[in-house]
């Protein structure tokens, strides 16, 4: 006769209970979404103070302050790149093309992030204006 083995009764962790949020720091994630997301709030402020007031300015300072966004996040991982250890030919060994592509398409899926950060600021700006009324 054979025995009937019940569950283990061996005591285990918790699922999700062995990573702690300085994992997040240490993973790189928490800091570089911050950063971002930051960036996607003070970018369209620092263009409002060169940038004309009016409605088509403004939206004109929306499309500028996504395309400035782009190309701060795509610097920002290939910096992340770098600092991981990943030397600059590796990445470029099969050409520039592909190296900007994939930096770009970081960088719009980066859009998760400060993109909702970049209009709530820009949607601020005419509050600010001093010549012009929306």
């Amino acid at each position: 006769m054979e025995a009937r083995h019940g569950p283990s009764r061996e005591r285990s962790e918790p699922k999700g209970q062995g990573r702690r949020v300085t994992g997040w720091f240490a993973d790189g994630l928490l800091v570089p979404a911050i950063a971002l997301a930051a960036l996607g709030w003070v970018v369209p402020r620092l263009l409002a103070r060169i940038w004309p007031e009016g409605v088509l300015a403004l939206l004109a300072l929306a499309f500028a302050a996504a395309v400035a966004m782009t190309g701060v996040a795509m610097g920002f991982f290939l910096l992340l790149y770098l600092w991981q250890g990943v030397p600059l030919a590796d990445l470029a060994a099969a050409g520039w093309g592909p190296l900007l592509r994939q930096l770009a398409r970081l960088g719009l899926i980066s859009a998760l992030l400060w993109a909702p950060l970049l209009l709530l600021s820009v949607m601020g700006l005419p509050r600010r204006w001093r010549t012009r009324t929306w």
